[in-house]
């Protein structure tokens, strides 16, 4: 049955993708975003869809609509976007999630949060699962971002059992593919954009930090298979690929897809940067029968070929 569906930061790199799965599915899409991080350019294809519309809102401030569903993406998601202005990150975070779910809740609506596995900060469990709290400096440089998606699940659970919300709760592991920013200062398109400008691959420390990647058609499958799962499961429930990567494993295997002559440069360790992060999904694959399917390879080779066209355009 076709539904009238909300996604706050629908403009930006996730939500594009899933506006775009949305209305393949036959629903009618309402795109909210300030455009901070999201562009236009990621939503023009949709734009002569009847069901797609466009509104330029800051979640940070209410929003009157009627919607049966809420996808709640809203927030810069890399480092370089969310310590730009960290107070207003924080906002977007909190009064955000506010925001949405005094929504949800007038409307009578489902809404799902879209968290992230930096809420387990720098983890001494591993892999990590739902169960596990997480380790988080609450006052560092990267805190605006862990401590307020810490704080809108805690929101999102205070909603549910004090209002009876309908929610979902998913945390987001590193997640990549076409339409990412080109400057957004995370490790794939940072190690693409220099590979493919011949420029040295920066890596911070020794490079054997872990990341676990998830291509972005994957991680969509898994919100849309949250979003429609039955209304016991609340979550929070990781999204992610399970298969661990260290930096230096993600630059050569950059540099072997593009082609490229970029040598490896190490310099310092950025504060609070997490020395592991793996997702367990055993939660993910037996309550929603989610599992990642594109492999690294694939992936990685999808978003350069995306990064190439970008280009290309730019000359």
């Amino acid at each position: 049955m076709s539904k009238r569906i909300l996604v706050t930061g629908g403009a930006g790199f996730l939500g594009s993708h899933l506006c775009e799965r949305l209305l393949a599915d036959g629903h009618e899409v309402l795109c909210v975003d300030n455009f901070f991080t999201g562009t236009k350019r990621n939503v023009a294809h949709l734009m002569g869809n009847s069901h797609f519309e466009v509104m330029r809102h800051d979640v940070t401030f209410p929003l009157y609509v009627e919607v049966d569903q809420i996808y709640n993406l809203a927030c810069p998601a890399s480092p370089v976007h969310y310590q730009h202005d960290p107070v207003q990150t924080l906002k977007t975070s909190v009064h955000g999630a506010i925001n949405m779910l005094g929504l949800a809740k007038r409307v009578g609506a489902t809404i799902l949060q879209a968290s992230t596995s930096e809420v387990y900060g720098d983890p001494e469990e591993h892999p990590q699962t739902e169960s596990y709290w997480g380790k988080v400096n609450p006052i560092g440089i990267r805190s605006c971002y862990d401590e307020g998606k810490r704080c809108a699940e805690t929101l999102f659970f205070d909603y549910h059992r004090q209002h009876g919300v309908d929610i979902k709760v998913v945390r987001i592991f590193n997640t990549y593919g076409p339409r990412m920013h080109p400057d957004d200062g995370r490790v794939v398109s940072n190690f693409i954009v220099q590979a493919l400008r011949g420029e040295d691959i920066t890596l911070y420390g020794d490079g054997m930090q872990t990341r676990s990647f998830c291509f972005v058609s994957d991680l969509i499958e898994g919100l849309v298979a949250m979003m429609n799962s039955p209304a016991g499961i609340t979550g929070p429930i990781n999204l992610g690929n399970p298969i661990e990567l260290t930096m230096v494993q993600l630059a050569q295997e950059v540099i072997r897809l593009t082609g490229s002559r970029s040598q490896l440069k190490h310099m310092p360790l950025p504060q609070d940067d997490p020395k592991q992060r793996r997702p367990a999904i055993s939660l993910a694959s037996t309550q929603l029968n989610w599992a990642p399917r594109v492999d690294v390879e694939q992936g990685l080779a999808q978003t350069i070929s995306y990064f190439k066209q970008l280009f290309a355009k730019d000359v």
